[in-house]
């Protein structure tokens, strides 16, 4: 069968990962670019670092390059949280051993372009898409849109270029098409901690370190240099805000009120503060993601989402394996039905994770200093010890398995539930650990297990 030429758009972390799938498949594989090859030049300071969990490294593995990225990864199983006026104090993530792994997204992306070129595919930097025929699949690129443009011909196009998709974008322009954004009225601003003068790390290297305040919260994540790559989340508008935060003396104020161990470990704050830009967070939403056989979107183009779950290049990167394994059972003959069972299998997963993530931002900045949220935590946790087959946290549902998000949706929901009904008991403070507690919840469980045996029979 004549070898397909196929362009990707986008050469971001999904998009080049998907053209080394699409290359080990024996396609001729084509990588256009606006931007200049990261790889010369240095990595702009608005980056949150990547928190890699299990689908992540499933994607990697699959293809063979996951103990390659692992060279470059940190494990962290734990956040650390730092509350003002209180000690120190760690929230594990999951069961012993089980971590996510903290990659800078610059290190990760230059990584997977030499892979991918190394494999052969070709990468056109510095070309702008500035229209697709989606019929016909083909690109037109130019220095502007009111330049002349040069056409390139392919089989497929797939777009990977981000929130803000100019393949989406196209696409939208179809009937039928369903497109939804929602920006937070949180933005955020890149920092850095430096290492010590021998290289090791000034916090503790294997925790995601949290300061939450409420509205607003700086986390910090390591480096393989002893550094760690800062993020400050916070509003663009409002009493704390980006927007009054206007000068070093104004945000020397403001960190000595709200962040004041951090300032001995961040000798270049207003130097990043005045130099990093200040980024917003879009949740993206779209459906189709495919046209016929000819185009599909994978990754933040299809469902971009906030990062507050750690999950978008992991959603991103499940996109592709997901994608393979339909290519591997339907055939690579049949690429409408192909793109037709990928966007049906994965939608209702982004979606989920979308939400999900949200609801993230809310722990991470206010409920995870709130001391009944850290109550029922340990409810949790000692309750999925002890009957491990029939609770499993939330949290661990999306970072540690292969299951779908929606499915960890839901689930999540009905155990929230329960813990609702568990928090409002008498003496909850006294009894948490108790075999009352025990019972309640495993009573509660059969309960749900009924209803929910009783629905699927009516369904």
């Amino acid at each position: 069968m004549q070898t397909k030429h196929i362009a990707i758009v986008g050469s971001g972390l999904v998009g080049s990962l998907l053209a080394l799938y699409l290359r080990k498949r024996q396609y001729t594989v084509t990588v256009f670019d606006r931007r200049p090859d990261i790889r010369t030049i240095e990595f702009s300071g608005r980056s949150i670092n990547l928190a890699m969990s299990v689908r992540g490294w499933k994607t990697l593995d699959r293809i063979g390059i996951g103990d390659e990225v692992r060279k470059l990864a940190i494990p962290m199983h734990k956040r650390t949280m730092h509350i003002t006026d209180q000690p120190i104090y760690h929230q594990h993530y999951g069961k012993d051993g089980e971590a996510i792994y903290s990659i800078p997204r610059g290190i990760l992306n230059k990584k997977m372009i030499t892979l991918a070129e190394d494999a052969g595919v070709t990468f056109r930097f510095n070309e702008k898409v500035w229209d697709i025929d989606l019929p016909e699949a083909k690109l037109y690129t130019g220095e502007s849109e009111k330049s002349e443009w040069t056409s390139y011909q392919y089989d497929m196009i797939f777009g990977c270029d981000g929130a803000f998709s100019r393949v989406r974008h196209k696409m939208q322009r179809r009937s039928r098409f369903n497109y939804s954004q929602k920006f937070l009225n949180t933005g955020y601003k890149e920092l850095g901690i430096p290492p010590n003068a021998d290289g090791s790390h000034q916090l503790d290297k294997n925790s995601l370190h949290i300061w939450p305040r409420g509205e607003f919260m700086l986390i910090a994540l390591p480096n393989l240099d002893g550094s760690f790559t800062c993020t400050l989340f916070m509003p663009h508008e409002g009493e704390h805000s980006f927007e009054n935060l206007t000068d070093d003396v104004v945000v020397t104020k403001f960190w000595e009120q709200y962040f004041p161990d951090t300032i001995d470990l961040m000798p270049t704050l207003l130097e990043d503060f005045k130099n990093n830009p200040t980024s917003a967070l879009v949740t993206i939403k779209c459906y189709p993601w495919t046209y016929w056989n000819k185009v599909a979107l994978v990754g933040d183009s299809a469902h971009a989402i906030v990062p507050f779950y750690g999950q978008g290049m992991n959603a991103g990167f499940e996109d592709i394996s997901v994608l393979d394994e339909i290519i591997e059972k339907l055939g690579d003959d049949r690429w409408e039905e192909i793109f037709e069972t990928y966007q049906k299998a994965r939608k209702p997963n982004a979606d989920a994770i979308a939400e999900l993530s949200y609801r993230n931002f809310i722990e991470m900045s206010s409920k995870t200093a709130d001391p009944d949220f850290l109550l029922r935590k340990k409810i949790e946790k000692r309750f999925a010890e002890k009957h491990p087959q029939k609770w499993i946290p939330l949290y661990s549902r999306v970072t540690f398995s292969h299951r779908p998000y929606a499915e960890a949706l839901e689930i999540g929901d009905q155990q929230a539930l329960i813990m609702d009904k568990v928090m409002s008991m008498n003496a909850i403070n006294d009894l948490w650990d108790s075999d009352e507690v025990e019972h309640y919840m495993l009573d509660h469980l059969e309960n749900n297990h009924l209803a929910n045996t009783t629905k699927a029979k009516l369904i």
